[in-house]
């Protein structure tokens, strides 16, 4: 059993939802992960894309479930004392897949807690042997300190509101693609040309505003002074280019409220044909690039799509996708970032 123990922390995480080169969709969620020893546990789990069971769109009764079962206060929902540790994004189904882990008290003490044996479960019974991870874990948490931060969450157990963006622009056919785009992925999106007349509790809502480029400085001052009335505080997003996916990855972006020392992606420049990037933890890294051309065609080309080591990397880039207007979205499971080719 293990002797040392770990810190046990929480921590706001996010899987970025987008629109791929494709057309496919992926959908945003927003969550809680567990932090140990000051990263992200997700972070030793290989190039994983996964939520932890505390996500703020569950239902309320089912969030607060969650939290008692880490707290052993509720019924495993696996056999042996197994519990789900990270599942599938787009479902909780057992059978896309699961990181699951055995979380008991410490026999020793009576107060700690004790997370081992950590599997990837697709069905009831797991073959550690097959399926453990084995150089993670085990780890044992401080009860004092472990149950201090669940019970932060029941205190407060309503899942925060759907995330909600205001667009503002003069292009209509582009606002309602984009807020179609939006809601596909679990986004809330609504259009205006003037928020003056929009009532304070409606402002509240909304966690982000984005501008296309035809908003005039005094536009986005007046909606910045709807806002500042009320209280609120939100991101403000200046779109760079008519191109729904830019725009949708912006958005993403201003909508991450996890810690940027807790993300995987935390750089990204694109300049002379080349991309820099800055990864905090070995991972897979999709960019894309998008361009318009003369006559205000988009077009998308997949640039580069591997996994990258902790640290700075300079990509080369493909001639004829860096062109004229270009744009490069650098993607991972937990983020995205997007930057103009500068020449």
């Amino acid at each position: 059993m293990c002797a040392e123990y770990a810190t046990f922390g929480l921590a706001p995480a996010m899987r970025a939802g987008g629109v791929l080169a494709n057309g496919d969709y992926q959908v945003h969620r927003d969550f809680t992960d567990f932090i140990v020893e000051g990263r992200p546990l997700l972070f030793q789990l290989s190039d994983l894309d996964a939520v932890s069971p505390l996500a703020s769109d569950v239902p309320p009764a089912i969030f607060s479930t969650h939290v008692r079962r880490l707290l052993l206060e509720a019924e495993a929902p696996l056999p042996d004392g197994r519990f789900v540790i990270y599942g599938c994004p787009e479902c909780e189904s057992l059978e896309c897949g699961a990181v699951t882990a055995v979380i008991e008290k410490d026999p020793a003490s009576g107060e700690d807690f004790i997370w081992r044996d950590f599997a990837w479960q697709t069905q009831d019974e797991v073959d550690l042997e097959r399926d453990g991870y084995h150089g993670i874990g085990p780890f044992r948490f401080r009860g004092s300190e472990y149950r201090s931060e669940l019970a932060r969450l029941l205190a407060t157990p309503e899942p925060a509101l759907p995330r909600r963006v205001l667009l503002i622009g003069a292009r209509v056919a582009v606002l309602a693609k984009l807020a179609a785009a939006l809601r596909t992925i679990g986004i809330g999106a609504e259009i205006t040309q003037d928020a003056t007349g929009v009532p304070p509790e409606e402002l509240r809502t909304y966690g982000a505003v984005a501008f296309g480029r035809a908003v005039t400085d005094t536009q986005r001052a007046l909606v910045r002074e709807a806002f500042e009335r009320t209280g609120v505080e939100v991101v403000y997003v200046d779109g760079l280019a008519p191109i729904i996916p830019i725009l949708v990855a912006q958005i993403e972006d201003a909508l991450d409220r996890s810690p940027v020392q807790q993300r995987r992606l935390t750089r990204l420049v694109a300049a002379d044909g080349e991309a820099g990037i800055e990864v905090t933890s070995t991972c897979r890294v999709r960019l894309t690039g998008y361009r318009l051309d003369r006559l205000y065609r988009t077009h998308a080309h997949e640039l580069f799509d591997d996994v990258l080591e902790a640290g700075k990397h300079r990509i080369a880039l493909e001639a004829k996708a860096v062109k004229g207007e270009s744009y490069i979205v650098a993607r991972t499971t937990d983020s995205v970032l997007v930057a103009p080719m500068v020449r």
